[in-house]
Order: C-alpha cells, then sequence, then structure tokens
C-alpha cells in the first residue's frame, strides 16, 4: 500500500554510489587472504607506553591488544587503547597538505603538493639562519620520549634556536619536582602497589588515569587477590573516582586538604613512636603544628578516622601512599606532595617491596622540556612581543588546553608564520598557515622508554603495521626533509634518510653500550629480536638511590594550604575539574568508540555534566538533568546537573574532554 510505496521511493533516495572492490591482480608481500598477521609496536594513546599486538588482515588494522611480554601492561589494554583503530581510520584525519588561503581562523584551507609545503616551510627557516635570526623559530610538541625527542633538539640545535619546548596537559611536573625535592630524583620512581598490603592514595586515580592505570590496575588485581593475604586500599578525595569505588574504604575530604591531612597522619606516626629513627625528636617538632583538631578541621575528617588511618598505615608491613588527581594540581600540589612521601619516609617503605622504588635512569631520551602554564605564558608574551616569527607545532593543542587568560590564542595572530604538523584539525591546527599531515602511530616508526618504569630499564621500538591510509608522513621524515632542503650543516649532521634509519641508528647505540655478557649476538639479529618482540629490558641494570628525606624540607615548603580563585563569598562552591577516564585531557574527543563508551561511575556519554551533592543541589533546588550555568573568575559554561551522593557537599565536579570548538 501507501507504505510499502513511500519506503520504496526513500529507499530510492537515500541510495549510495556503488563502489567495486576489485583485488590486487599482484597482492603486496605480507598480504595473505584470510590470514592474520600480528605486529608488535607501542601505543601512543596516552604517556604510559604500554606495549601493543595489532592483527592485521588483508592489509588492515582489525584489532589492538596488549602484548603479553611487555612488562608494562602485560598483554592488558585499556579502552584508549584499543580505540587506537578510530584514529587510524578517522575520517576527519588530514589527507594532504594544506595552506591556508583566507584570513587565519577561518578555517579556509586548500590541498598543495608535499614538494611545495616543505619548500615553503624549509625556504623561510633557511633565511631566518642566513639572517641569523633562527632564535626567533619555535619548537612546540606535545610530550615526546625516545629518540624522536633527541631528533627535535639535534634540528632546532642546528638551525641556531634554543626554543624547544613540550607542552602536554597530563605531565607529572609537580609530581617530579616534589620527588626531586624530596629525594634528589629526577626519574619518577615505582610505586609497587602490587606487593603492598595497604595502599593509601590521596586523589591517584590508579585505576583510570593516574600515570600508568593497566600496570597499576595489574598491581591491584595483585594486591587483592595474589597473595594470601589480601591488602587494603584506601581512597581520600574530595569527589568519587573509579578507584575510590573500588577501594575498601573511600573517605571525602576537601579539596586541597589533602596535604595537611598527611601530615598529621605522619604527626601521630612520630609521636605514637611507629617511627624510630635518630630523627625522630627532629621530626616531632617539624609537625608539631599539624595538630588532630586542625587538620580534621581543615579536611573535614574525623579525628577518630585520622586516627584509625595513622594506627592502619603504621601497622603495615608494606604501606604505601600515592597522591595524584586535584591533590596534584592546585595551588599547594607540590606541597601535599611531598607530604605524601614524608608519610612515605616515616613508613620505612622508600627502596622496599610494596613501596617506593627507585627507578634507575631510563634506556635513552630521559631529557625533560617540558613548558608548563608559567612557560606557556613566557612563550605567548614572546609571540606577542615579536620574539617568534616561525611557530612550528606538533601533537599538541594549547589552544584548548590553556586558559584564555593566557593569551596563547591571541598570541598566535601575532606570529608570521605556524606551522603545524598533526593528524586532525584541532584548536591549534586550525590558526596554522601550512598544515603538514603526519602519520598516526599505526603508521610510523618510534620507540619509547616509558616512564614512570618499571624498576629496570625497558624500551620499545614503534614500527609501520599497516601501508599508510591517506598522503601523510612521519613527523621523523618531515623534519629529515627539511634539514636536507635548508642545507648548511643540517644534512651532514642529519644523514639519515628516513625516520626509521634514524631509531635504527640510535638503537645500535644502545646495543653498543650493552653489558658484553648482554650482546652475544650481532646488532642485526638484536634489532629484528627487540622489533618482534616489541620491548627490550635489562634486568641487571643498577637503580636509582634517592637521598634520604630530611624533616628540615617541612618548614621550607610552600604553606599546604590550598588557595582558590575568586572571592569566596561571590564564589561559594569549590570546582572539581578531573581527568576523564575516556577521553583524558580531550585528546580522545575525536574518537567514536570512546564517546559511545559510557562514564564508569555516571553511565553518562556522548557530552559534558556537572556533579552536584544531592544536598547541595536541594539547597540550590536543582534536579537531576536540570540545566545549569557554572561561573567562575575565569567564565562561564553550561551544562546538565547530575546528582551525585559521592562528592563532598560544597563541591561541583566536572570532566575534562568535551568542549572542544
Amino acid at each position: 500500500g501507501i507504505g510499502t510505496g513511500a519506503g520504496h521511493l526513500l529507499a530510492e533516495a537515500i541510495k549510495r554510489p556503488v563502489e567495486f572492490l576489485i583485488p590486487p591482480v599482484v597482492p603486496p608481500e605480507d598480504y595473505s587472504p584470510g590470514t592474520a598477521t600480528w605486529y608488535n609496536t607501542v601505543c601512543n594513546q596516552c604517556s604510559a607506553g604500554c606495549g601493543i599486538s595489532v592483527r592485521i588482515r588483508e592489509g588492515r588494522a582489525k584489532k589492538i591488544e596488549g602484548n603479553p611480554v611487555h612488562p608494562v601492561n602485560q598483554g592488558r589494554l585499556c579502552a584508549r587503547g584499543q580505540a587506537g583503530l578510530n584514529a587510524l581510520y578517522n575520517p576527519d584525519r588530514i589527507r594532504s597538505p594544506l595552506k591556508r588561503v583566507g584570513e587565519r581562523g577561518d578555517g579556509a584551507f586548500a590541498a598543495i603538493s608535499w614538494d611545495e609545503a616543505l619548500t615553503e616551510v624549509a625556504s623561510r627557516l633557511a633565511r631566518l639562519k642566513i639572517d641569523d635570526q633562527a632564535s626567533r623559530i619555535q619548537l612546540l610538541t606535545g610530550h615526546v620520549r625516545g629518540h624522536l625527542d633527541a631528533l627535535f633538539q639535534q634540528f632546532i640545535t642546528l638551525l641556531g634556536s634554543d626554543r624547544y619546548a613540550q607542552h602536554d596537559f597530563t605531565y607529572p611536573a609537580n609530581l617530579k619536582l616534589a620527588n626531586r625535592l624530596s629525594f634528589g630524583i629526577e626519574h619518577l620512581p615505582y610505586y609497587d602497589i602490587a606487593n603492598s598490603d595497604y595502599l593509601l592514595s590521596f586523589g591517584a586515580d590508579y585505576l583510570g588515569t593516574w600515570l600508568s592505570p593497566v600496570h597499576f590496575s595489574l598491581g591491584y588485581g595483585q594486591l587483592r587477590q595474589g597473595r594470601d593475604r589480601r591488602g587494603k586500599c584506601v581512597q581520600i578525595e574530595p569527589r568519587m573516582s573509579l578507584s575510590g569505588a573500588n577501594a575498601d574504604e573511600w573517605i571525602s575530604a576537601v579539596p586541597g586538604s589533602e596535604g595537611a591531612l598527611a601530615l598529621g597522619i605522619a604527626r601521630i606516626l612520630v609521636a605514637q613512636e611507629t617511627y624510630t629513627g635518630t630523627d625522630r625528636d627532629t621530626w616531632r617538632r617539624a609537625l608539631e603544628a599539624y595538630s588532630l583538631d586542625r587538620v580534621s578541621a581543615a579536611s573535614g575528617v574525623e579525628p577518630e578516622r585520622i586516627e584509625q588511618l595513622a594506627a592502619a598505615f603504621g601497622g603495615s608491613k608494606a604501606g604505601l601512599a600515592i597522591a595524584g588527581g586535584a591533590a596534584a594540581a592546585g595551588t599547594n600540589a607540590v606541597a601535599s606532595l611531598v607530604a605524601v612521601n614524608v608519610l612515605n619516609h616515616l613508613a620505612g617503605n622508600l627502596g622496599q617491596p610494596g613501596g617506593i622504588i627507585f627507578n634507575g635512569a631510563p634506556a635513552f631520551g630521559s631529557a625533560t622540556r617540558h613548558a608548563g602554564l608559567t612557560q606557556m605564558t613566557e612563550i605567548a608574551v614572546a609571540m606577542q612581543e615579536g620574539a617568534i616569527e616561525v611557530l612550528l607545532l606538533h601533537d599538541t593543542n594549547p589552544v584548548y588546553a590553556l586558559p584564555d587568560a593566557s593569551g596563547f590564542a591571541d598570541a598566535m595572530a601575532t606570529v608570521p608564520t605556524v606551522v603545524a604538523m598533526s593528524s586532525f584539525m584541532d584548536e591549534t591546527t586550525a590558526l596554522a598557515d601550512l598544515i603538514l599531515p603526519t602519520d598516526t602511530y599505526l603508521e610510523a616508526w618510534g620507540d619509547d622508554a616509558p616512564e614512570p618504569g618499571v624498576g629496570l630499564p625497558v624500551a620499545s621500538i614503534s614500527q609501520p603495521v599497516v601501508a599508510r591510509a591517506y598522503d601523510t608522513r612521519s613527523v621523523g621524515d618531515i623534519v629529515l626533509s627539511l634539514a636536507r632542503q635548508i642545507g648548511f650543516e643540517l644534512p651532514a649532521a642529519m644523514p639519515w634518510s628516513s625516520t626509521e634509519e634514524f631509531i635504527k641508528d640510535g638503537w645500535r647505540k644502545v646495543y653498543e653500550d650493552l653489558d658484553p655478557q648482554a650482546g652475544g649476538t650481532d646488532f642485526e639479529k638484536f634489532w629484528v629480536t627487540t622489533l618482534e618482540a616489541g620491548v627490550w629490558g635489562q634486568a641487571d641494570a643498577l637503580a636509582e638511590s634517592g637521598d634520604a628525606l630530611q624533616p628540615s624540607l617541612i618548614p621550607g615548603i610552600d604553606d599546604v594550604s590550598a588557595s582558590f580563585a575568586g572571592d569566596a563569598g561571590e564564589f561559594p562552591f569549590i570546582l572539581h575539574p578531573y581527568l576523564s577516564a575516556t577521553l583524558l585531557d580531550g585528546r580522545g574527543a575525536n574518537l567514536p568508540w570512546l564517546q559511545e563508551l559510557p562514564d564508569q561511575l555516571t553511565s553518562v556519554v556522548y557530552g559534558s555534566w556537572v556533579e552536584l551533592n544531592p544536598t547541595t543541589a536541594g539547597e540550590l533546588g536543582i534536579r537531576d538533568s536540570d540545566l545549569i550555568e557554572i561561573e567562575s573568575p575565569a567564565g562561564i559554561i553550561r551544562a546538565p546537573a547530575f546528582l551525585f551522593p559521592a562528592i563532598e557537599p560544597g563541591v561541583v565536579a566536572m570532566p575534562f574532554g568535551q568542549g572542544h570548538s
């Protein structure tokens, strides 16, 4: 009848063009119809450095799993790692070099050839070098480790500039600084959750987003079920995280009070002679100000519970205290992290199983060029003042990640030439004059030495697991091509024809530095073996020894109390932003699988939301799903309300990740 006819017309109207799949007469060498091939490489969806095995069939990547022999993730993989296929085959990838044809920021670009794009960039850089103005070149990347970091440093140095910085919102800068102040170490230690019997976490979501969540999830499983005696987990934070939901005990605390609470527990350990070091009297005087009543009033945690925490942590054989999340991001972050290190020192777990184990130096790429908010603001000021003429960008999105007050987007408008090396169009790439499309990590050569390590030097090689999907190039190949075209001393100093050759040459030096008994085979066999396994490690390497934490550090650190922007009378609530377990800091927002994956605690998909304690919501007359307006000194946003009982009253929580333009 009518319904059938209408359905037929609709079907005819939406028919798509017919496409023919024609098999190649001579298939590629590694193409075996009906047979799957697995290639080992490194995940690049976060900075943990997990090893992955990619299933290839008919020349296409079909599935990503964890590499079972990689010590970081031991065959497991998180949702972000699984979604790497979405990055590889994303229809929104930039498929060829682009040149701006309209006003900057209008989004009007025209496709150009690689020869034209590279020639334009190389000629601009060469002119600045000829004019002795190369110091006006700024290279800004995301978090880059391994030999690629060394390639960037060599390139920018040979040009004659020292302006090379990395910006990654998730980089644990405060944790590294706190550990340097506490122990005199430059590298993140290994937090041995697996062998701990009492884990006390101050906001560190070790099962979701903290440092290396897949590895720590394995440690959590070992702590809970891998031994005769089951360990206990306690989570202290203003808003329940995934780790809090899986803890034996979740304790709600006022945001910013974590450091004071840690020092309050430390004071009890010393007073009750749990700590018996020769400097116990010095520690007692240093911690005297953190009385039980003061700490309870600051944190909102009852005095009896604080005493119970101190007794349980001090009485455990292998207690471990960690801190992250908001505790590692506020105005008192470094002080709070040092306070947690004090707890570990007084518990006697430094260098012990189940405690903090100091890692040795990574196999390579240990230099740190992280630019935090202060350094990024300085770069913005340099751009505003005309000190930067060429801005080279790779795999970083500061226009999205930085607050508007930094002025970074406006400062970019003053730079004569902006070149973005990126796979996707984001807020920062859209402001570029030239866009050089890069391979995804599944198409490119590279390597990685994960941090934190696992107690021994570990390194992995990234290899292309499929042929390039589009007319893109690896960022290493782009840099080497620019070096050849710029000329001067660059071609002789950077003689490699490809990133693969450069990476292989770097690993040759690693091989030559090995202990003689570890190098019983020739380099080619070592290279192929490492490539096939996806990982290399040195079990007999010496670990770094940390310094003993001194009580004199306590008066010298900043006040552990936090401060918040805005007048408390005008802004009576505390905003608690947190990393999304799926979208992280927003880098995964363009991947459909991650958008479709429900949040583990709220089951929300596809959008942002605002979490409020039901008591707070009731006082304000807010019901679940109401569209509410959140205002701070930084601006105003609107999102639906989600009434969440596991959040401190007076706290408003929102996940990072959405809000891209």
